[in-house]
């Protein structure tokens, strides 16, 4: 089991408590990005640097990752994939993806890029807060919990 991150846009904060949970539950912990990171010198914490472009990492993640593998991302098409693929994934503020959100997720962010492109202004996303961080560690400690049980 491998633990897998999103890390062009995951939040710092969010990435912290990844690091603990890496170091914690002993799991090999991959970063895919297309820019340098600065990472913590951690036995179970890797970087996967991929090339600069749209999806790039997404089809990286989707390509190395596997069924039973716990994932790290606010892409919903990404999400979408992974799910589908058997990944266990949660979002940096905490929503773990099913079958049935991730399609939900997917048809509201269709909807609202629909929106965008007829040139109706949208809200982005609002900023990331202590609610959002503890939510995610909660997300994140239940579902590597469970994965870890499963594999063993």
């Amino acid at each position: 089991m491998k633990l897998w991150v999103d890390a062009d846009a995951c939040p710092r904060d969010a990435k912290e408590l990844i690091y603990r949970a890496a170091g914690r539950f002993e799991i090999p912990t991959v970063l895919v990005a297309n820019a340098a990171l600065s990472l913590p010198r951690l036995a179970h914490v890797s970087l996967m640097r991929v090339k600069q472009g749209l999806d790039i990492a997404d089809a990286a993640i989707v390509q190395e990752s596997q069924a039973g593998d716990v994932a790290i991302t606010a892409d919903v098409p990404l999400a979408a994939l992974l799910v589908a693929k058997g990944v266990e994934v949660i979002d940096p503020r905490g929503d773990v993806y099913s079958p049935d959100t991730v399609a939900q997720r997917l048809a509201m962010r269709d909807f609202m890029q629909n929106l965008r492109d007829s040139g109706i202004p949208t809200e982005g996303p609002k900023a990331y807060g202590q609610k959002d961080r503890q939510a995610f560690a909660n997300a994140l400690d239940r579902v590597l919990t469970a994965a870890k049980r499963k594999a063993t």
